[in-house]
């Protein structure tokens, strides 16, 4: 399962009998607009094979590493390094630009705890000099550059 084609600018308009307070100008007379909405599929479809570009290389002051597990932080999906070849953390809206002939998703961050087969040592916690970050996406670039 993955993301397929979503809505334009995530947004879909819905019939309601609710009043749609939304202050956009995408308003539509007797719709509520729901922002957000992405559709999950099992269908191959053309956007699942699409290169995502990238043009940043690694450099270790600007891709910090976590206190507690080996990983880089990649905090922009649009910022993900070419050339890295570790597991990097990038945030979950890598979904819309994944591509699995271009990357391998390893696994995820945790709120606690630690994924099968990991070091029972390890937390998996999003730890970066001692702050809580937000869940991420455990990545690794198949083709490095």
């Amino acid at each position: 399962m993955w993301l397929g084609y979503g809505f334009k600018r995530n947004m879909a308009h819905f019939a309601s009998v609710y009043e749609d307070t939304a202050a956009d100008l995408d308003h539509k007379e007797g719709m509520i607009r729901v922002s957000g909405v992405q559709w999950f599929t099992n269908l191959d479809i053309s956007k699942r094979h699409e290169d995502f570009v990238l043009y940043k290389t690694y450099n270790a002051k600007e891709y910090p590493r976590f206190d507690n597990f080996d990983a880089i932080e990649v905090s922009k999906t649009v910022d993900i390094p070419l050339d890295y070849r570790g597991v990097m953390a990038v945030p979950i809206t890598f979904l819309n630009k994944y591509n699995p002939d271009q990357f391998e998703i390893v696994g995820c961050t945790y709120d606690y705890g630690r994924p099968a087969g990991w070091d029972e040592n390890i937390s998996m916690a999003p730890i970066i000099k001692g702050r809580s970050v937000y869940k991420r996406l455990l990545v690794q670039n198949r083709n490095p550059q």
